[in-house]
């Protein structure tokens, strides 16, 4: 049975979950449209940090056009540019002894894609959650569902996967951020044009 988290909770992953080697992370979303409003397309990005909270390179911005870490253990799985559907909309599998050592954190984000052009937001969509997976027995590990704390913001940290001590765990952040997928970069260390 799946743990089930609020906002800044943290619990263990691989010490809970003995000989659990490789994860899908699956985020969902709904979007509230309106008549006449445009399309939403929602995507989800992955941040490979070091122990300062920066990315050592562009190359640790996981998404859907630069899909794989340089080590193979980050993979996201596609962009799902409708949300249209039950379950994750989009997901990201890791194979947890496989990061290179040098990252401490995994972050996960969610951002609107021309969200200011198309004068989107975060107060537009509902049901939005992350959870962990075990890809190799499909059981639920965690979840964190986000609720309806949004208004203006065009980016979310989700959650995140940190190194404590050899083993693996996981924090629901849930923070919202205004200026998109550049404010992330500008935070994480990642230059987006």
């Amino acid at each position: 049975m799946a743990v089930s988290l609020a906002k800044g909770q943290k619990v263990d992953l691989t010490k809970t979950n003995p000989g659990l080697t490789k994860v899908r992370v699956g985020l969902g979303w709904d979007t509230n449209r309106y008549d006449g409003q445009s399309d939403f397309d929602l995507d989800a990005e992955v941040f490979l940090l070091g122990g300062n909270e920066k990315v050592t390179s562009d190359a640790d911005f996981i998404f859907y056009n630069q899909p794989t870490s340089q080590d193979g253990a980050v993979q996201h799985m596609g962009d799902n540019r409708t949300g249209e559907g039950e379950g994750d909309d989009e997901s990201i599998e890791i194979v947890l002894g496989s990061v290179n050592p040098s990252i401490e954190k995994i972050r996960f984000t969610v951002t609107i894609d021309s969200a200011e052009e198309r004068n989107q937001n975060f107060g537009q969509v509902s049901n939005a959650f992350i959870r962990i997976i075990n890809a190799d027995s499909e059981e639920e590990l965690i979840r964190y569902d986000l609720g309806e704390d949004f208004s203006i913001e065009t980016a979310i940290v989700v959650g995140e996967l940190y190194r404590h001590n050899g083993e693996w765990k996981f924090t629901a952040i849930g923070s919202g951020y205004q200026g998109g997928l550049a404010a992330l970069g500008r935070d994480f260390g990642v230059n987006i044009g």
